[in-house]
């Protein structure tokens, strides 16, 4: 029997997407959930198991014992899939226990903590030649007049780790416009028991934001690559990717493989870029160091990166893809980009005729498949629930 394919969280569509992917190709899929709530991509035709385990983060020890009892019980070691980066943290902290009873592409504790920290990225950035826009550390005693000197306003405060961050305050970063907003939302997050840094913001709007999708072999070379052109996200100006078009970037291949190779990077990873609207130079923004929520469009325009990870980590063969990509498809996760449309009317940033023009391309929805409905029904569901419940 081949390996499964254990997918740790259901309740997102990037799990959902790696789901598809590997269901497709007929191979088993598992996934692993703290809960049955709001799991739409447990609803997958191309599931075949769902597993409530404990939490990660409140039950920690009992799921890495839940998985590795799991494992034992296999003809074969699984593959072990992240959705989320609460899920890379936590493979990474008991990465070694893990990494006997599942296999993974990264080959070292502490790497993936590394791309996803933001102090530890910047460092590594500056160690081995990547622009980073200019920050000071929130811990720094002289952030004050570090941030009048070499930032100014308005500059963002953004978290040393997301995840916990996005959880209590439900945004991304902070935007400064003075220095009392600095010592305001400083003292919030130290009171919170959290890290940051405080970022020049590059110039430029939304569609200034890129990004390169990579898988990296054993020995940390690209063997497939795609880039991609945000064009709206949630929340407008700050957010995540809601609709984002595949297009030929060719410029940040060489600076991106460069970089992966140089930190050892192995596996899926996708790093997100702003390009200066001033000078048109690329400025590196943050790594995710899991299957990225452009996971569909990607697949829609010629790779299956969850595949090439499966089959890597399974003894396969990964031929290096000597293709580019330019498609012109664009990823649409149409609930989050209604929402930001109408954010984007109020503000006067987008006209209403502009975006809907927009929408007369060829699209990979985030959820929407007409092959696998139930998901995008279920996903209809909770939404109602939700307004109802708010209602």
């Amino acid at each position: 029997m081949e390996s499964k394919a254990v997918i740790l969280g259901s309740n997102y569509y990037i799990g959902l997407s790696i789901i598809r992917c590997l269901g497709k190709e007929g191979i088993h899929t598992v996934a692993m959930d703290y809960s049955t709530e709001n799991t739409y991509g447990a609803k997958s035709r191309y599931l075949r198991e769902q597993l409530i385990v404990p939490h990660y983060r409140k039950d920690e020890e009992k799921l890495v014992a839940y998985m590795v009892e799991y494992s034992k019980k296999q003809d074969r070691k699984p593959v072990l899939f992240p959705s989320g980066d609460p899920y890379v943290e936590f493979i990474d902290k008991n990465f070694d226990l893990l990494k006997e009873h599942y296999l993974f592409p990264m080959d070292r504790k502490g790497k993936w903590t590394d791309a996803l920290m933001k102090d530890s990225l910047e460092k590594l950035a500056v160690k081995f030649g990547m622009p980073v826009p200019e920050s000071v550390q929130l811990d720094d005693p002289d952030i004050a007049r570090k941030v009048d000197e070499l930032i100014g306003y308005p500059c963002i405060l953004k978290p040393t780790e997301s995840t916990q961050f996005v959880a209590k305050f439900r945004v991304k970063n902070f935007l400064l416009k003075s220095r009392e907003d600095l010592v305001k939302y400083r003292d919030t997050i130290i009171e919170a028991g959290m890290g940051g840094v405080v970022q020049r913001i590059i110039p430029g709007f939304d569609d200034h934001m890129y990004t390169y999708d990579a898988y990296l072999d054993k020995h940390s070379d690209v063997t497939h690559w795609m880039t991609c052109q945000k064009h709206r996200q949630f929340p407008i100006n700050f957010g995540a990717s809601v609709y984002t078009e595949q297009r030929l970037v060719p410029e940040l291949h060489e600076m991106s493989r460069k970089f992966f190779k140089d930190i050892g990077y192995r596996g899926f990873g996708e790093i997100e870029y702003k390009k200066d609207s001033k000078t048109g130079k690329f400025y590196l923004i943050e790594i995710n160091a899991r299957t990225t929520n452009l996971n569909s469009l990607l697949y829609k325009a010629g790779v299956n990166f969850p595949l090439l990870a499966y089959r890597e980590m399974t003894g396969g063969t990964v031929l290096h893809d000597r293709k580019t990509y330019d498609t012109g498809i664009y990823f649409r996760y149409l609930y989050e980009d209604l929402l930001a449309m109408r954010e984007y009317a109020r503000a006067g940033q987008l006209s209403k005729t502009s975006m809907a023009l927009s929408l007369l391309k060829r699209k990979a929805p985030a959820i929407l498949d007409l092959s696998d409905l139930k998901p995008g029904i279920a996903f209809l569901r909770m939404v109602y629930g939700k307004v109802k419940k708010r209602g």
